[in-house]
């Protein structure tokens, strides 16, 4: 009977009346102990909402319905569908979506729709995919920024190609501990990318002096990637950098003359075919004919064989890194050894010297500078010190 008579209310009462009273029927749908007529007829009314002219009656029942497991599945079905202002309650909170609902819906839908849906406190690898496929710019940081989200690999490497140029998403990234070395090394190649191509075209360098400086920029960081990097997050970051074309000679010298001997072989083991045990036993045994023979079989220039014979018979000498951080810069004292028997060498090639050259420049900055914090840091624990006393 009160259904009914809700029913012939509804014909005159006001739009801000109507969805204050769905709400009352939609809340009693929920938590009120109906009869089995009376719930079927409140169901049938509400179901007659759905084609309500205001979007606020539809509204209204979305906020009741969004998280409750047992709203009538027609109706969130429907509302999920509706227009923006109506579904995003539904389409953020409802645990009766499934996920090709989801998947469907961001295909076709737009940036505020798939925000809501990024928003989710439960959203499986399938969704995710899409909306790192399809997704805005802006949903793909709400997916960035939700812990709750399943991002399979491809779908990081897929961000960072579709909106890595966007320094939201890079700085969002970026900040997540558990975040691929790939997909790292890929978003600072994006920046070193969007670098290079705004001082070019500002014309304070030249296309091709940015491009050495990027190139440069993006193996020390890669190198420093690499040194907090282990197991399966290694083998990803090296599959990634032979694909992008960026394990180079020049990239692999760089991590031996850093003492990072495990980028250095896992990079060999990658460019040889051999198992990573193998190349270590090559290494280790310092024949120089299998030193020579594996460089070859990964396909190095043979112009950068005496750089990489003088380094490793220095690393045998001085033993590896004790740290991450060791790992992570070049080490000046192997490099000035490595420069200096490469420029008694008159086999050397002038381009071999000259990155050997940078390196030794690099090195010797950088020990420069950690110098002077160490000085800095120092004079102020002194200071402390001194105030503490007084």
């Amino acid at each position: 009977m009160i259904v009914r008579q809700f029913i012939s209310w509804i014909k005159t009462a006001g739009a801000g009346e109507r969805a204050e009273a769905t709400r009352a029927l939609a809340r009693a749908w929920l938590i009120s102990d109906l009869s089995e007529d009376d719930r079927a007829a409140a169901e049938g009314a509400l179901l007659m909402l759905l084609d309500d002219p205001s979007p606020l009656v539809r509204r209204a029942m979305a906020d009741v319905f969004a998280r409750s497991y047992e709203a009538p599945a027609a109706i969130v079905q429907a509302l999920a569908f509706d227009q923006p202002s109506v579904a995003l309650p539904i389409l953020e909170h409802s645990p009766l979506l499934i996920d090709a609902d989801l998947v469907d819906i961001v295909a076709t839908a737009g940036g505020e729709v798939q925000c809501a849906i990024a928003r989710r406190t439960s959203l499986p690898p399938s969704v995710c995919a899409a909306i790192a496929e399809v997704g805005s710019a802006a949903a793909a940081l709400e997916l960035i920024e939700n812990a709750y989200a399943e991002l399979p690999a491809f779908s990081w490497d897929r961000i960072v190609e579709r909106h890595g140029h966007l320094a939201a998403i890079r700085e969002s990234m970026l900040v997540l501990e558990d975040l691929p070395a790939a997909t790292r090394v890929a978003l600072v190649a994006r920046l070193s990318d969007t670098l290079a191509q705004f001082v070019v075209a500002k014309n304070w360098l030249s296309a091709d002096r940015a491009e050495r400086v990027a190139g440069e920029a993006r193996d020390r960081s890669t190198v420093s990637i690499a040194a907090s990097s282990r197991g399966e997050d290694m083998c990803g970051l090296i599959a990634h950098l032979r694909a992008t074309s960026q394990l180079t000679a020049g990239l692999i010298l760089r991590a031996l003359l850093s003492g990072n001997l495990e980028l250095f072989e896992a990079a060999l083991s990658e460019l040889s075919g051999l198992p990573r045990s193998r190349v270590s036993s090559l290494l280790l045994d310092r024949g120089e004919a299998s030193m020579l023979a594996l460089l070859k079989r990964a396909g190095l220039p043979e112009s950068t064989f005496a750089a990489f014979r003088a380094a490793l018979e220095v690393i045998h000498e001085t033993g590896f890194t004790d740290s991450a951080a060791d790992a992570a810069r070049l080490r000046r004292r192997m490099v000035e050894r490595v420069l200096t028997h490469c420029e008694a060498d008159h086999s050397v090639t002038d381009p071999l010297l000259i990155l050997l050259r940078r390196f030794a420049t690099e090195s010797a900055r950088e020990e420069a500078r950690l110098f002077c914090e160490e000085l800095a840091a120092e004079q102020a624990i002194g200071f402390e010190q001194g105030l503490i006393a007084a």
